[in-house]
């Protein structure tokens, strides 16, 4: 019984590590950042439940960039403050839900963006290109997984 919980929980285990090695090594390629914590989270949801709406690659692509998007308008609007954080995370929330894009790990987003003061250029490394790369690598594995197991 513990060898066979151990191993249901090596498979997502080896997706996560393998999406964001490929993420990293993809940053270290281009000489970009392209991890923000959050991805670790959609990392968790795409390889332990990769069938639940909130894993879907509308949700997981859409959230993120939605997410994200806010958070830059937010601070390059308004900037850092204690009510621009709420407010870029209610907003983020309202737009998920709005678009059918809920995925929970970029409720983070705004805070993230707002928080540090990030370019726009942020929207493209690292939420796009870590997205698309988490997405095909949770899409390749968990088939490839699903077809041996």
């Amino acid at each position: 019984m513990l060898l066979k919980r151990l191993f249901q929980a090596l498979i997502p285990a080896g997706g996560a590590f393998t999406a964001i090695y490929l993420v990293q090594l993809t940053g270290d390629w281009l000489t970009i950042a392209t991890l923000m914590a959050p991805m670790g989270a959609t990392c968790i949801l795409v390889f332990t439940l990769p069938h639940s709406p909130l894993a879907k690659p509308k949700s997981v692509l859409g959230g993120h960039l939605i997410s994200t998007f806010i958070g830059l308008v937010i601070s390059h609007t308004v900037g850092n403050h204690s009510w621009s954080l709420a407010l870029g995370v209610g907003l983020a929330l309202l737009a998920m839900k709005l678009t059918n894009t809920i995925h929970p790990p970029a409720g983070a987003d705004p805070l993230v963006v707002i928080l540090s003061g990030v370019s726009w250029d942020f929207l493209l490394a690292p939420v796009m290109i870590s997205g698309i790369l988490i997405v095909l690598t949770a899409i390749g594995y968990n088939r490839i997984m699903n077809r041996f197991l």
